[in-house]
């Protein structure tokens, strides 16, 4: 039984215009908040399989609640290393799923360093965007739309080190869609998909300035850029404000709380008649993510 539940799919009546319907694919409901838990669940159930007996992960906050919760639910023990931009509440659910938390570092880069170094022959090390597994579990929520009966023609979605949209990208070529377009959405100062299809090669950012952490890898991963490259894969960026304001109105018309990193993608998607005219019927991942609450999304829109 895996580790994931199937998501709902359904129109938004606030998104749509007469020609353009937007679905959404509703990963906020996953048990642990965010899609992530497809592709971690998918990747412990088969380490697990492979004789491993302890997890090791490295995470800014949701990548690690899922490998914490997947950890428990398959009594397996698992240590997280997060670093210092991590929100505290990221850091309660994670110890709140059993898991030995370590704060360290003041990037994902240094957290997944020490993640790696700690590694030991009978553990899994879990990354949170970098491995095939994950790509294959993520994939999972495109064989549920094309089950469901719906083609897009176009997906939305937001990207941080890359590990949905390769995901998206597996699910896609696995249904007969590799030609579907794929919006990749960004915010500014955590874009580093952006700049390197702008530079044709896999820049490292300075530094992260964006209230989006969960965007926070300063390098896409190398699969991602790659297959942006190859596959149609149209970029955008969005402000903090942007996503922020997305997510506000988005807990309005569906009473679901998302945090900044997934109002990327929804503030596209809120306008996607203007931004994406030429499509019909736009795909919208809901990523969701729970590092953020609802107070601290009002002190950020203020």
């Amino acid at each position: 039984m895996p580790l994931h539940i199937e998501t709902p799919l359904i129109e938004s009546g606030a998104m749509s215009v007469p020609g353009q319907s937007v679905w959404l694919k509703m990963e906020a409901l996953q048990p642990p908040g965010s899609f992530k838990i497809r592709g971690v669940g998918f990747a412990c159930e088969e380490y697990v399989r492979r004789g491993a007996r302890r997890f090791i992960s490295s995470s800014g906050g949701n990548a690690g609640i899922a490998a914490a919760y997947a950890g428990r639910r398959l009594a397996v023990p698992v240590v997280v290393v997060v670093p210092e931009t991590t929100t505290e509440r990221a850091r309660d659910l994670i110890r709140r799923e059993q898991a030995e938390l370590i704060v360290h570092g003041a990037s994902f880069q240094e957290a997944n360093a020490l993640a790696r170094s700690m590694v030991c022959a009978s553990d899994a090390f879990i990354h949170p965007f970098d491995d095939p597994l994950l790509w294959q579990g993520h994939a999972t929520m495109i064989d549920e739309v094309a089950r469901a009966g719906l083609k897009p023609d176009a997906v939305l979605l937001s990207v941080g080190g890359g590990g949905l949209l390769c995901g998206v990208l597996e699910g896609l070529r696995r249904n007969g869609w590799a030609g579907v377009p794929v919006v990749a959405v960004e915010t500014e100062g955590a874009d580093s998909l952006s700049q390197a299809l702008k530079a044709n090669a896999r820049i490292e950012l300075p530094r992260i300035a964006s209230i989006a952490t969960s965007l926070g890898a300063r390098q896409v991963s190398e699969q991602a850029f790659d297959w942006s490259l190859q596959r149609p894969v149209r970029s955008s960026v969005v402000s903090d404000q942007a996503a922020v304001a997305a997510c506000l109105r988005f807990m309005d018309d569906q009473r679901v709380v998302v945090e900044p990193a997934c109002g990327a993608a929804l503030a596209v998607a809120y306008d996607a008649a203007s931004a994406l005219p030429e499509f019909r019927t736009v795909l919208a991942i809901v990523c969701g993510g729970v590092t953020a609450s609802v107070g601290q999304l009002r002190e950020w829109s203020a």
